[in-house]
């Protein structure tokens, strides 16, 4: 999800950037950069991922079924 919220605002800085558009200190494309990155660094330290409180992980063999 964070990957995604990444994605955004680095299309967000891209075309800001594109157009020269000047909005303020507070979105001028590198703080937008930083941002994003900031964000892909959660993402990728596993922030926001797959726990079991969402059942997003499966114990050993893929299956909730007890054996």
């Amino acid at each position: 999800m964070l990957a995604i919220v990444a994605a955004v605002i680095f299309g967000l800085a891209l075309l800001l950037d594109l157009v020269e558009a000047n909005l303020g200190d507070a979105f001028a494309p590198q703080t937008l950069m930083f941002a994003g990155l900031f964000c892909l660094a959660l993402h990728l330290g596993g922030v926001g991922g797959a726990s079991p409180v969402n059942g997003g992980w499966r114990g050993r063999g893929g299956s909730n079924r007890r054996r």
